[in-house]
């Protein structure tokens, strides 16, 4: 069952979606970012992650608009641990080259210590890549 999180106006801005399959959860940013939809998002999705308890995450962050600079100390130094501790262990970021949001992907890559992480631009790279961690015994 898809789970959708709605902004103050109604719009869905992120769909988490326990994948049973490769057991994974999947999570699919859209629209503007403010740094309380990214804390409600990421709270949520690390609680299904935790509950299904699996240790991977495929973060598509292709259709987010614009950066989401404004909440990296959060997610770096407040998020990425507490997802650590939830059983969080690989993390697979596709992004869209040259944006704005691939930006913000790039340095929360860079600093990120918590948890192993890789970026990409293609969906099935990144979902190869998780199937390597996702799908051992």
């Amino acid at each position: 069952m898809t789970q959708e999180l709605r902004n103050s106006f109604g719009r869905v801005f992120l769909t988490i979606d326990v994948n049973e399959k490769n057991k994974w959860v999947h999570v699919n940013w859209m629209g503007y970012l403010t740094e309380d939809n990214i804390k409600t998002g990421a709270i949520a999705y690390t609680q299904a992650l935790q509950k299904a308890g699996y240790k991977c995450v495929l973060n598509d962050t292709r259709l987010i608009l614009g950066s989401w600079d404004h909440s990296l100390d959060w997610v770096l130094n407040d998020w990425a641990p507490r997802a650590a501790r939830s059983g969080l262990k690989f993390f697979a970021m596709i992004t869209t080259p040259e944006s704005f949001a691939d930006s913000s992907a790039s340095i929360f890559y860079a600093k990120l210590k918590s948890f192993q992480a890789q970026v990409f631009d293609d969906k099935g790279k990144a979902e190869k890549w998780l199937q390597q961690y996702s799908l051992q015994s």
